[in-house]
């Protein structure tokens, strides 16, 4: 046997043979566990949506229905006026305090819609509006949607005042 050679044909010899492929179903732990926290990111996502809608809706009925129960025109310029100092107070407890060309300005930053027009253009009733007896009707007309638009935008981006769960000691 030692000269011999061998055949290979004749070896008892197999080919390797690969297991079977994992099924697809059930899937893996691992995959369960990323679609349990993407289903609640998504939830997390269109629950937060909501609110965010909810509350421009809000504001949007408070800020209509405010100016619509003022008598005259004056008087919805004295409420738009009002609106807009107690949001402006939420982004900054100061801001209620600026008068004239600054309260304009501050009413002027922050987002704002193509083509609209600003507080520069429309805010001169504004700051005066509230005072005089008679208001052009044209010119409240020409606030009313930039200070509606205003309004329910520093309603919606002012920062959360966090407090405390349980009261502080004093002393």
């Amino acid at each position: 046997m030692s000269g011999a050679t061998l055949d290979p044909a004749k070896l008892p010899l197999r080919d390797a043979h690969l297991p079977d492929a994992p099924a697809w179903w059930p899937p893996a732990p691992g995959w369960w566990l990323v679609a349990v926290v993407l289903a609640a990111l998504l939830l997390a996502v269109a629950l937060w949506r909501r609110r965010a809608r909810r509350h421009r809706l809000a504001a949007e009925a408070l800020f209509d229905a405010t100016v619509d129960a003022a008598q005259g025109h004056s008087a919805r310029v004295a409420a738009i006026s009002e609106l807009l100092r107690r949001a402006a107070r939420r982004r900054d407890p100061l801001a209620d305090r600026l008068q004239g060309a600054d309260w304009l300005h501050f009413l002027d930053q922050g987002p704002r819609t193509r083509g609209a027009a600003t507080f520069a253009e429309v805010g001169g009733v504004l700051l005066d509006g509230g005072f005089r007896r008679e208001v052009d009707a044209d010119a409240v007309a020409a606030l009313r949607p930039v200070a509606r638009a205003r309004f329910v935008a520093l309603m919606r981006h002012a920062p959360r005042r966090w407090r405390l769960p349980w009261p502080r000691r004093r002393g």
